[in-house]
């Protein structure tokens, strides 16, 4: 009787254990919104039908229509499209990534979830401020890269069938099969460049919110604070930028790829002898390598930016080890060493303690700056103590990782120099050098 009971009560129960949805209070409405809105939301059934159907629509069938029948082999050469088929496959082939990634994060994690928003309550009031207006924020940073993308598509295209209707393969009236036509082109480019960028946006988002942590985690070493909890916040923080990167690996290394494809092939077929080039011809080829290429770019200052941050902690703490130390030595056994002592020993200097002329662009903040950490209270923590914090910071360094590779500027070096490498061999067997 008893479990019966038990099962009757869970099952009146169970609409406490699904996934939240919106209400007009909720901070992700309107993020909500604008994921309807582009067909991207996969909330239930009829939104996940919807969202699949208006991929394969403009990610699909709308560019490979464009490509095929569009294809106006009459053309004069100031409409013909020889380097159509490049672009549609690399804007296709990294919206598809995009979309697929972007699915399977909402599916899995739900977008509360996957933003790390059930996490803010165990955040600073800082923090939480902080992300709130970055978030708020986040939809017009991914206007300001989609807007002028579609600006300079719109102008491209609407010249284009206007100035060659007679030319352009049409069905019925040429005003409006020509009108049809470029409404679903600029539809199609519209959706997916909005659909990449809307990954990186994310990924760029959930970045700032670590830096806003790793920011707030620097003022413990303003204070008296125990070994032992500072050692649990920074494990805490490292286990969030593992799930961000096993979450993100995917993405991150198949935009590389196909961007890096897209951009070699672009190269390629530009620099044969018999390509004609004008802005006319290769124009919609140069703006569909800027917006891959902002995407990607997106993607790494982002990486390692927060890569950055999250090893300067290694330095912020042995320069604690270090002040805290120094202070130990210029105090009376047995007595509490003052703020001020320290400054007393080192009276601040150019690059130390204070600003000098033409350093006041300089952008520094609590992880790394030339300022000396006053010391509060650290009789209370032994040198071994400081010793082997400082050792877990130089032996266990975060950051964003793919497949184990850390995503720092040594490996953005690394990248480059393998990339121009090919460029110069490509160049080398199509235009020769001597």
């Amino acid at each position: 009787m008893g479990d019966s009971n038990r099962e009757a009560l869970i099952s009146r129960k169970s609409s406490v254990f699904k996934r939240s949805v919106s209400h007009a209070h909720d901070e992700l409405h309107s993020f909500r919104s604008y994921l309807r809105w582009m067909c991207v939301d996969q909330s239930d059934i009829w939104t996940a039908g919807l969202s699949w159907s208006m991929f394969f629509l403009f990610a699909i069938i709308v560019p490979a229509t464009s490509h095929f029948v569009l294809a106006c082999s009459s053309c004069d050469s100031n409409h013909a499209r020889p380097f159509d088929r490049v672009v549609q496959l690399s804007l296709s082939s990294v919206a598809t990534v995009s979309f697929l990634c972007l699915s399977s994060f909402i599916r899995r994690y739900g977008l509360r979830r996957f933003l790390f928003f059930d996490k803010l309550c165990d955040e600073s009031e800082t923090v939480r401020r902080g992300y709130t207006i970055k978030f708020n924020r986040s939809l017009r940073v991914l206007s300001t890269f989609v807007i002028p993308c579609f600006a300079a598509e719109s102008a491209y295209k609407i010249w284009w069938y206007a100035s060659g209707a007679s030319q352009i393969p049409f069905l019925g009236n040429v005003i409006v099969s020509d009108a049809v036509a470029c409404a679903m082109e600029l539809l199609s480019w519209l959706y997916r460049t909005t659909v990449i960028f809307l990954v990186c946006i994310l990924f760029r988002l959930i970045c700032d919110l670590q830096i806003l942590r790793l920011q707030d985690f620097a003022t413990v070493f303003q204070v008296d604070s125990d070994v032992a909890s500072v050692l649990s916040e920074h494990l805490r923080i490292r286990r969030h930028l593992r799930i961000i990167s096993h979450r993100y690996r995917v993405f991150i290394l198949g935009s590389l790829v196909l961007v890096t494809g897209s951009q070699f092939t672009s190269l390629l077929i530009t620099t044969k002898s018999s390509s004609n080039l004008n802005i006319y011809i290769a124009g919609e080829l140069a703006l569909c390598s800027m917006t891959l290429l902002t995407s990607l770019m997106i993607l790494l200052r982002s990486a390692t930016k927060i890569t950055h941050k999250a090893q300067s902690v290694t330095a912020l703490a042995a320069k604690w080890h270090v002040c805290a130390t120094l202070d130990s030595f210029d105090v009376t056994d047995g007595e509490t060493p003052m703020a001020s002592t320290i400054h007393q020993a080192f009276p601040p200097h150019h690059g130390v303690g204070e600003e000098s002329e033409g350093d006041e662009g300089c952008d520094e903040d609590d992880l790394d700056n030339t300022k000396l950490i006053p010391a509060y209270a650290y009789s209370t923590i032994s040198f071994q103590k400081r010793q082997a914090l400082v050792t877990y910071f130089e032996n266990n360094r975060a950051g964003i990782t793919i497949y184990g590779f850390t995503l720092d500027r040594t490996t953005l070096h690394t990248i480059f120099g393998i990339e121009l490498s090919l460029v110069l061999w490509l160049l080398g067997k199509t235009i020769g050098f001597s």
